[in-house]
């Protein structure tokens, strides 16, 4: 047998013996595991951002689990199985990718992505945004909307022109903040999605990137802490200045 098909039997033999023998996994629904799922997620996120492929590859196996979970509630309710789950994802990927079952040519990745999207309007959605997740992170949510929206031609025609547009809505955010007016925040969200909009045309993930500049800043101010406490003194009485002393060597010593 391929070994990679061993190891997932494997797996779902031990989610039915779980399902069946220990009273935790007996326990758990949908609703209980979804916020478990969510954390996973991050767990996997936070590896991938860090580079820590050890860590990636126990964070996937812990994903992988929880999908397995869902068929096996999903089946035991007479809703699906494992084997319903994964026969429709293989049935849409084909579905969705003429250019290799099929007879389309295409000639880039964005043909790929236009052809995707209305492939999807075909099958019955209302709207390109409409598999857009409501619960999605704000600064995701705006990647995505951008990028849904590109794929039916609903662009700007040349990273100049959203360069220029950022400019706009950074004005119109200082003007609004100046004489401090409701619409401050109004006008800073339409910073943030403009901005958002020139990294994807610089191809550059904003999710990604602002992760990235996170752990950056943790990084040395843990590292500034600790000097502080190794100099024998105490954070919180020392003023900004005294403070920034510290953030310029740990800035040296990360080399970042």
């Amino acid at each position: 047998m391929d070994p990679r098909l061993a190891a997932f039997e494997r797996l779902l033999n031990i989610m039915d013996e779980l399902r069946e023998k220990c009273p935790w996994d007996q326990k758990q629904t949908l609703e209980s595991l979804r916020h478990l799922t969510i954390e996973e997620t991050y767990e996997l996120a936070d590896a991938i951002t860090s580079n820590d492929l050890n860590a990636l590859k126990g964070e996937i196996g812990d994903l992988f689990l929880h999908m397995v979970f869902y068929c096996k509630i999903g089946s035991e309710q007479g809703a699906f199985d494992v084997t319903d789950v994964l026969n429709a994802i293989c049935d849409k990927l084909v579905h969705r990718h003429p250019h290799i079952y099929g007879d389309v040519t295409v000639t880039s990745e964005e043909d790929v992505k236009a052809n995707w999207e209305k492939l999807k309007l075909k099958e019955g959605k209302k709207s390109v945004l409409e598999g857009v997740p409501l619960s999605l992170p704000a600064m995701v949510k705006a990647a995505r909307i951008q990028e849904k929206v590109k794929g039916i031609g609903f662009e700007w025609d040349n990273a100049e022109d959203v360069w220029e547009k950022v400019r706009e809505e950074l004005d119109e955010f200082h003007e609004e903040s100046i004489r401090n007016t409701p619409h401050m925040e109004e006008e800073f969200g339409d910073v943030l999605f403009s901005l958002i909009n020139y990294a994807r045309f610089k191809d550059i993930n904003p999710e990604n990137a602002l992760a990235k500049t996170n752990k950056k800043f943790i990084d040395r101010f843990q590292l500034m802490e600790k000097m502080i406490i190794e100099d024998g003194k105490v954070i919180s009485d020392m003023n900004l200045e005294e403070m920034d002393v510290y953030w310029e060597r740990a800035k040296r010593e990360l080399k970042i």
